[in-house]
């Protein structure tokens, strides 16, 4: 960003328009004793100097991109960004902008929202998609929030498939620390062999909602359409957790009829990025869009008969709701929202279909040579999209620490999660891995199975 310095003249104007004749004057009302504190700092540096020191920092840090070959998933993926998101993100009317108080006076912040929402309702096969979240585990538990007052708190079971990221279930006990919920369900030692049919017993005429994720932590493909049924029979919501990049090759969850689809889209254009920050996407009915949180962009045409935008549903604590709105967020993560929506735009249909068929050719092709290797092999037989679980005959831990070795980043160690997962290892394959990467990770695992 760029500091753009005042002149003397617009400086004493500005104070003259405030009614006070220096800067010092503006400090007034802080006690002199405490206006300049001694700071424990380092000599100023140069510019140069700045930037030198800074640019050692940063080469202390490997990255994808330069240094590693990752095959580490569990929810942050490693795909390609088209340079144009970057291009468009960093122009300075989107860079600084900051949630719409003013909406009316936002109009090209609007519009990026609604062109996000449309596109992610569109991606899920859902009615109505709000501004975005925090991340996937926050929308998640705002899902849980939207549940607990669509049956303003009459109904009080909350039923978790334990195949949800364990990181979505730890946020979600978070959230629900004073909703009094019983859940169901979450279970680390449950049979994680069992598919969706057995979360139906659970289901009774006091439960809520039904929470699963699609694929499952463990990458495996359901059809949740039975499961979803079932539950709506017995009058429950259901949410489902979707990675983005799989909805542009299987079936959507809108089809299979759930109520609320969430997930994390930093597959879309977001980069990996040490963490965050992330997008979380929430799309619904439009039954349930009052109990929504977050806020809606609508469009419309103003007295001069020209399309305009405008928020048009606002359900948040300082607005119209206040004590009775159902969610404390405010932040829309505008900026990786237009990220994303230039993602889906910029690749299209058939683009986005691309990108998951050749994650889906790279994981099944590294499966299938992994399996080869003596000792090792998957551990499930359901379908799979760009994850799988893989078993080790040795801890997950040596076998990573050998891969580091190396130059690879390991898949993720699943016994962390689930104890009857000891020495299995969560792989991850995108289209930024090559052939020839896949074959450096067998030949990295073969030598370890020989020492």
């Amino acid at each position: 960003m760029t500091y753009i310095p005042i002149s003397p003249k617009e400086r004493d104007a500005m104070l003259e328009t405030i009614g006070v004749k220096s800067l010092d004057d503006l400090f007034d009302a802080v006690p002199q004793k405490h206006r300049f504190p001694k700071l424990d700092l380092p000599p100023a540096l140069t510019e140069m100097e700045a930037s030198s020191l800074l640019g050692e920092l940063a080469s202390s840090n490997e990255n994808v991109r330069e240094h590693m070959i990752s095959f580490l998933g569990a929810g942050a993926y490693n795909h390609y960004i088209p340079s144009v998101i970057n291009h468009m993100l960093l122009r300075g009317e989107f860079y600084t902008a900051y949630t719409p108080y003013q909406p009316e006076i936002s109009q090209g912040t609007l519009q990026a929202i609604f062109e996000y929402q449309s596109l992610m309702a569109n991606l899920t096969g859902m009615e109505v998609s709000n501004a975005s979240h925090y991340d996937g585990a926050t929308a998640a538990a705002e899902a849980v929030s939207l549940a607990h007052a669509q049956f303003r708190g009459k109904r009080k079971k909350l039923v978790v498939s334990p195949m949800l990221h364990p990181q979505y279930r730890e946020v979600i006990r978070t959230y629900t620390q004073g909703m009094e919920l019983e859940v169901a369900g979450d279970d680390a030692s449950a049979d994680l062999e069992a598919g969706p049919e057995a979360l139906t017993n659970l289901i009774d005429d006091g439960t809520m909602m039904v929470i699963v994720q699609y694929p499952d932590f463990f990458g495996r493909i359901y059809d949740y359409t039975r499961l979803i049924e079932a539950a709506h029979a017995k009058g429950a919501l259901v949410c489902v957790v979707a990675n983005p990049t799989a909805l542009a090759m299987l079936k959507t969850p809108g089809s299979m009829g759930a109520d609320i689809v969430v997930g994390e889209a930093q597959p879309f254009g977001i980069p990996l990025w040490y963490g965050g920050p992330y997008l979380g996407f929430f799309t619904t009915k439009k039954s349930y869009v009052h109990k929504m949180a977050g806020r809606l962009v609508g469009e419309t045409v103003d007295n001069r008969g020209q399309r305009a935008y405008v928020l048009t549903l606002t359900a948040r604590e300082q607005h119209i709701k206040r004590e009775r709105a159902t969610s404390n967020i405010c932040t829309n993560q505008g900026l990786l929202a237009l990220g994303a929506a230039i993602y889906m735009s910029v690749l299209g249909k058939q683009g986005l279909r691309e990108v998951a068929n050749l994650c889906y050719q790279k994981a099944h092709y590294a499966a299938q040579e992994l399996s080869k290797i003596d000792g090792y092999g998957l551990c499930f037989t359901e379908p799979f999209f760009h994850e799988f679980a893989f078993c080790c005959p040795r801890p997950v831990e040596e076998v990573n620490a050998h891969l580091l070795e190396h130059g690879i980043i390991g898949g993720y160690d699943l016994g962390k999660d689930y104890p009857s997962l000891k020495d299995h290892m969560l792989i991850a394959v995108t289209e930024m891995n090559s052939k020839e990467e896949i074959d450096t990770l067998v030949e990295v695992i073969k030598e370890v199975s020989h020492d």
